[in-house]
Formats: structure tokens, sequence, C-alpha cells
């Protein structure tokens, strides 16, 4: 055998070698992912039913309408119905989508993030150990309708598929409070920032709510998320802790983020939402305003909201709270309110043994010198847009408004 031969058979080996290499290396790597889809399945499918493992599945639920819906609401539901759809979860899709043209439509209703899911353990009774005397009695009355109301609403809402998404994504804006096992889901443009300051005080990281800055607050990292802690760590506290949720009128909260974010100077907002709202839906836009991103109007803002193909994502200060906290997923043992805030609040801190002398801060934590964003307020904001328009937004939130049973507004 000469040279060139030897040569030609090593180059040869050589080859069949690197191939059999990176088959071998393809085999290990589809094994590895398949297992890993796999074990990711199981967590799944264990992680949504947020039971401890051997507990029996629930039956499926009644399909009947929790009591309180208007009439309007029922009236919605039934007309789907009598069109043979059965299944409630197309309602506020079919509702927004008719009106919707072909480039505005969503591309999925906020309703599908429910659709199926195993609903969490029955609603436990609330520990009231610590409250003591009468006067919490007509709040305490509140919240155990408003509680039995949102479970009664999820029962009737849910089917029995498994929804697709991981426990730590729903748990991912849940603040923990370990020494008084609390939990609180931040629903941004709802009190959230006194109540971050609450739980810090509560958590002994600070002596007094009044003496938190903002920027503490918000870019601190001093507060511990749920999404931090390991599966079993998640589970426990589900399980144990006192969980609870602030909401507001939809319409309210979507106005007060409008004029928080793009009425007043944001080194955040305007460069990143603002330019890019100026200049998909602004016809004819000045340079200053493609440059600096200030001066959103507000109808342009609720252009960019309904627009399926936003030329930026959503942000947490005006998504649902369906989206947000997961509320049929996960059952909050107190549901507070932003219009009844302080009642509310206090309330809970007498329910989880809070010191005596800690109260809900009543100080407005920006933008001080403005008016509050009231009903009247928004009711100006509305007259900018079209009745299509104020239909549309209405139905982005419509889930919201059944949850959390707020009057549906005049549109």
């Amino acid at each position: 055998m000469n040279l060139r031969q030897v040569f030609v058979s090593v180059l040869l080996f050589g080859v069949a070698g690197l191939l059999l290499f990176m088959y071998l290396q393809a085999w290990i790597e589809g094994q590895h992912t398949e297992s890993g889809k796999k074990l990711q399945q199981e967590t799944i499918n264990q992680d949504f039913s947020l039971e401890p493992p051997g507990m029996p599945r629930k039956a499926a639920w009644r399909r009947s309408a929790p009591v309180g819906f208007s009439s309007r609401e029922m009236a919605v539901s039934s007309s789907r119905h009598r069109q043979g759809r059965a299944d409630p979860f197309s309602v506020v899709a079919a509702s927004s989508g008719s009106r919707l043209p072909e480039q505005q439509k969503t591309s999925e209703s906020p309703l599908s993030w429910f659709r199926g899911v195993y609903l969490p353990p029955a609603l436990h009774p609330l520990n009231k150990t610590f409250i003591k005397g009468d006067e919490w009695q007509d709040i305490d009355s509140i919240q155990e309708k408003r509680r039995a109301f949102l479970q009664d609403f999820c029962k009737t809402y849910n089917s029995r598929k498994k929804l697709q998404t991981h426990l730590v994504h729903l748990v991912s804006r849940i603040y923990v409070e370990d020494r008084h096992k609390v939990l609180y889901c931040e629903v941004p443009k709802a009190g959230c920032s006194n109540w971050k300051r609450v739980l810090m005080v509560l958590s002994g990281l600070a002596a007094s709510a009044n003496n938190i800055s903002h920027d503490d607050v918000h870019y601190g990292k001093h507060l511990r998320k749920l999404d931090s802690y390991d599966l079993k760590g998640i589970y426990t506290r589900l399980n144990t802790y006192t969980k609870f949720i602030f909401v507001r009128d939809p319409m309210e909260r979507l106005v007060s983020a409008f004029r928080d974010k793009f009425e007043h100077p944001n080194s955040y907002y305007h460069p990143v939402f603002g330019k890019a709202i100026i200049k998909k839906y602004r016809h004819n836009a000045d340079e200053e305003a493609l440059k600096t991103g200030s001066g959103v109007k507000f109808k342009e803002f609720i252009q960019y909201l309904l627009d399926s193909h936003r030329p930026v994502g959503m942000d947490i200060h005006w998504e649902q709270v369906s989206k947000l906290c997961y509320p049929c997923l996960i059952n909050y043992d107190f549901i507070g309110r932003f219009e009844t805030l302080e009642e509310d609040a206090n309330y809970f801190l007498q329910l989880v043994g809070a010191p005596a002398h800690l109260k809900f801060p009543k100080f407005k934590d920006r933008h001080s010198s403005d008016e509050r964003t009231s009903a009247e307020v928004v009711r100006q904001y509305l007259k900018e847009l079209s009745k299509e328009e104020r239909q549309l937004t209405y139905d982005f939130y419509h889930l919201d408004y059944l949850m959390f049973n707020y009057t549906s507004p005049l549109v």
C-alpha cells in the first residue's frame, strides 16, 4: 500500500468517525430533550392543580352563572348559548372580534388563559384570631361576599383541560413576607407602591412606611418574589400563607396608568413606548415627537392597546389582572378594592396580626398635586374615543369586570 492509499484510508476513517460522533451526539441530545419535555409536562400537570400530591381531582363544575352577574352580561352569554356555543369562554372573544378590523384582531382571547384549568382547593375560612371587637363586621361581610363571588365565577368559567404554562410563571408577580406568612400579588395602579412599603415594614426592613422612597420600593430589590423559591417552597406558601390581592375598576386603572406614564416626564415610557406609539398611530408626526416620544394622546394609546400587532409589547401597568395574578388558579384569601383601599387594607393588617401602630399609608406615591383618577376623570378621557373604541376597550378588560363584579361602563 503506497503513501497515497494510506492517506486516503486514514481520511475516510476520520470522516466515518466524525459522522458517527455527530450521529451519537444528535441521538443523545434528542433523548435528553424528550426526557426534559416529559419531566416538564409532569411538572406542569402536577403544578397546575395547586394541590398536594395525592389529592383527588375535582368533579367538573356546574355551568350556571354566578349570582350577581348583570342582565347585560347574561344576555350576551345566553345569546351565544342559543347559537350553539355552550362554552362561556367564547363570549369575550366573539364580542370583541365581531367589531374589530382584521388587522386589529387579538391573537387570543384573555379567557383562553383559563380554559380548562383544574380549580385549586376550596377557599379556607379566614383566620380571625387577631380581630378584636366588632368594628370590622361590615368590612368582613363585604369581604366574604367578594370571596364567594370570585369562587362562583371561577367554578362556572373553568373547564377540565390543562393549561400549558408553568407554575413558576403564574406566581411571578407575587411578593412574599415570611414573618406574617402573607403573599401579595402586585396589581399596578391599585395601591401597589404603598403595599410594598407595608410589606417592608412587616418584614422588619423599615420602621415606618412613610420613610421609604419610591426608588427603594420599586428598584431596591428588598422584597422576595414567590418564583424565586423552589417548587416545594412555592407549594408550601401557596397552601399555608394568606394570599391577598387589591384590584381596581379597569377603566380607572387604565386611565391612571396613562396619566402617570405619558403625561409626566418619564425616561423609560416615553422613549420606549411613546416613540413607537407616535410613529405608528400619528399621521404627519413632527420630528420632535418622533425623537422624544413625549405627548402621546389617549386615543393613540388606546389604538396601541387594541392592536394585535403592537409595535411594543404589553406592560404590567395596563395588563389585565386576570393575566397578572391568575385569580381562578390561585385562590386569594383576601380581595381588596382600591375604591375602599384604606378600610380594606387596615382590616387585612388586623387579620394577619400586624403591629398595632402599622396603618396603611394615605399619601399618594407620585404626582401628589394631580387630581386622583376618579370616575369623572375617566369620563373626560373616554370622550376622546369613538363609541367603537370605548366598546373594544371595555371588551379588552371584560374578564376583569366579571371576575371582580365591577359595574359595566356605559359605552
